[in-house]
């Protein structure tokens, strides 16, 4: 199933207007991002009306501090297709750019949610803030959209064990290898999509053949060797066994997603596929000698084959 992607930059298409939008960043998608998103859902279908997800591209953060290393969970492309499997009749993109930053929260309502995007409800988390230097929040987006015809409804945190469900939570788990845990806060496994290229063919020579992946904007997970699953266009899904990290065996080192996928030989340079991190298996690492290194991996695989075996 697939939506439209709206920019908050055009007006919104009459077909669309007098919607209810769930506001947010919603990279990762999570548990709290889903409650949140549930209810603008509920509220519009229960209403007859358009249910439509917004995000912001970059994070705000991106925009502000530049330098910090990559953080994201989810692509554009892959949030659009978790808020149409949600139920949204639309995704709506906020450019985040010097223009929105500058934006004053009385304008970004009254100008943008308002007037040009037609709202009739929000939806967001309890902490929301938006506008110029964080000038609006939850109190404020209820204050002033009430005088526009625009009800806010703020939706508590999801909470588990270890406390709130966060993207920072998924994002700490992943750098310390405990894919387990990411995916029961995202509700599937973390993944990362990207264009196969060509590379060094280190793989095939080993007798392990990889596809080299660049992992762009995403986080980085703890460098290793994970058991995971790869999806690709035509539907097909692969079990395999993947290095991410800078391979300490070769040089010059380059960091790389290269995952090995059992039991097949085609070629897939230049198609997108998306690969699922389900276990951690063991750190990268460097060995003596290639023989050596050739073992390890088939042990990985072998390894990587049993952590699958359970998972559906």
């Amino acid at each position: 199933m697939n939506i439209p992607r709206l920019s908050a930059r055009d007006t919104m298409p009459d077909a669309l207007r007098g919607a209810v939008v769930a506001l947010g960043n919603f990279d990762g998608f999570h548990l709290g991002h889903q409650a949140v998103a549930g209810e603008a859902i509920r509220q519009a279908k229960a209403a007859g009306k358009p249910a439509i997800i917004a995000t912001f591209d970059p994070h705000p953060v991106r925009f502000f501090a530049p330098h910090v290393p990559w953080f994201r969970l989810t692509t554009l492309e892959q949030r659009q297709r978790l808020f149409a499997e949600a139920g949204a009749d639309a995704m709506l993109v906020f450019d985040f750019d010097a223009e929105l930053a500058a934006t004053t929260a009385e304008d970004f309502v009254v100008k943008l949610l308002a007037e040009r995007l037609g709202v009739t409800g929000v939806v967001t988390g309890e902490d929301f803030t938006f506008g110029k230097a964080r000038g609006g929040n939850t109190g404020v987006l209820r204050d002033l959209g009430a005088q526009h015809g625009i009800t806010a409804t703020a939706v508590g945190p999801v909470t588990d064990a270890g406390g709130v469900i966060s993207s920072s939570r998924i994002r700490d788990a992943l750098k310390a290898g405990e894919c387990e845990t990411a995916t029961r806060l995202l509700t599937r496994p973390f993944a990362i999509e990207a264009v196969v290229q060509h590379g060094d063919k280190n793989g095939r020579d080993l007798g392990f053949p990889t596809a080299n992946m660049d992992m762009g904007h995403y986080l980085r997970p703890r460098y290793g060797v994970y058991a995971v699953r790869g999806k690709l266009p035509d539907g097909r899904v692969l079990d395999g066994a993947a290095n991410v990290g800078i391979r300490p065996q070769f040089e010059p080192p380059k960091e790389l997603l290269e995952p090995h996928f059992f039991d097949f030989a085609e070629m897939i340079y230049d198609q997108l596929i998306e690969v699922e991190f389900h276990a951690f298996l063991r750190p990268e690492g460097k060995y003596d000698s290639l023989d050596a290194l050739i073992a390890q991996i088939a042990k990985d695989c072998e390894d990587a084959k049993m952590a699958l075996s359970n998972r559906a």
